[in-house]
């Protein structure tokens, strides 16, 4: 497990760091409400090298950006009920893919997911900086 603690400041170039510690190109993300989740993913999607504009997908469920090796798949699974609800979304093909499957709320379909996964834990630390464990 790797330990990051960074600022708001410095996203971009922990994102870069982050990239190289990355086993797995499905990502999920924890974290509670508030903490990061979708600031870091922007930061992320930008080191893959997208000039998309990176927004949550709370209501749509997955946004799709183009970074320079294929398609970034982003998720907010926020508001799904249950793991069956993933499947009507076609989760499960986006995870086939190949690309980077980057899921916020990952808990929600915690049942469905393989052992093949990259997980990044974002923890707000009383100083306003972030510290992000990587695994």
């Amino acid at each position: 497990m790797n330990t990051i603690v960074y600022e708001l400041d410095t996203v971009n170039a922990t994102a870069a760091k982050i990239l190289d510690l990355l086993k797995y190109k499905t990502v999920l993300f924890k974290g509670k409400m508030g903490a990061g989740k979708t600031t870091l993913i922007k930061a992320l999607v930008k080191a893959m090298g997208s000039e998309d504009i990176v927004s949550s997908p709370t209501f749509s469920l997955v946004n799709e950006y183009e970074g320079e090796e294929g398609s970034i798949y982003h998720f907010d699974l926020y508001r799904l009920e249950n793991s069956s609800d993933a499947y009507d979304i076609g989760l499960d093909e986006y995870l086939d893919s190949g690309q980077y499957c980057l899921i916020e709320w990952p808990e929600r379909i915690s049942d469905i997911l393989s052992n093949e996964v990259s997980l990044i834990e974002i923890k707000v630390l009383f100083n306003g900086k972030r510290e992000v464990l990587i695994s």
